[in-house]
C-alpha cells in the first residue's frame, strides 16, 4: 500500500488521518444515526427570496447552481416553488400541510346521533314492555283469569 491513502494500520483497525505509520491513533468518526430524519419545512419568505436571487441571475453563468450548493437546495424546489408563485402569490408559497385532510363536519351528524341514542333507548324500553305483557299473558293462562282484548270484545 502506499502512504498517500488513508489505510488502516496493521493491528489497532483504526485509519489514520496523515497516512503515516505513528503511535496516535485517531479516533472513528460517530458512527450514531437520527432516528428519523426531519422534513425541511421552508417559510414563504425565504421561497420568495430565493426565487427573487434566481430571476436575478443570467441563466448561463452558474449563479444559480452556486446558491443551490449554498443554501443546500435542490433544482427541483425552484421548479416546485416557481410552480406555486404562478398559482398564487405568496399564499402558493407556504408550506401546505402534509396527509389526509379533515373530513368537513356534517351540520346534521350531531342530531342524528341524539336520535339513533334516543331510538336506542326506546328499543329497550319496547322490549321490557313486551317481555312484562308476555308474562301477563301467561300468568292469565295459568290462573285461568280471562283478559280483555284491546279490540273491546
Amino acid at each position: 500500500m502506499n502512504d498517500q491513502d488513508n489505510s488502516s494500520s496493521p493491528g489497532n483497525g483504526v485509519r489514520r488521518q496523515d497516512g503515516g505509520s505513528g503511535t496516535a491513533p485517531v479516533t472513528p468518526p460517530d458512527p450514531e444515526v437520527p432516528a428519523k430524519a426531519t422534513r425541511r419545512h421552508f417559510s414563504a419568505a425565504y421561497k420568495k427570496r430565493i426565487l427573487e436571487a434566481v430571476d436575478a441571475f443570467d441563466k448561463g453563468s452558474g449563479d444559480i447552481a452556486s446558491l443551490l450548493r449554498r443554501e443546500g437546495l435542490y433544482s427541483s424546489h425552484l421548479t416546485t416553488w416557481k410552480q406555486q408563485r404562478e398559482a398564487g402569490t405568496v399564499a402558493g408559497l407556504a408550506p401546505k400541510k402534509r396527509g389526509r385532510k379533515a373530513k368537513p363536519v356534517n351540520p346534521l351528524a350531531k342530531k342524528v346521533a341524539e336520535l339513533e341514542r334516543e331510538n336506542r333507548s326506546l328499543q329497550k324500553q319496547l322490549t321490557k314492555a313486551e317481555t312484562i305483557i308476555d308474562f301477563q299473558k301467561k300468568l292469565s293462562e295459568i290462573l285461568e283469569i280471562p283478559l280483555k282484548d284491546s279490540e273491546g270484545k
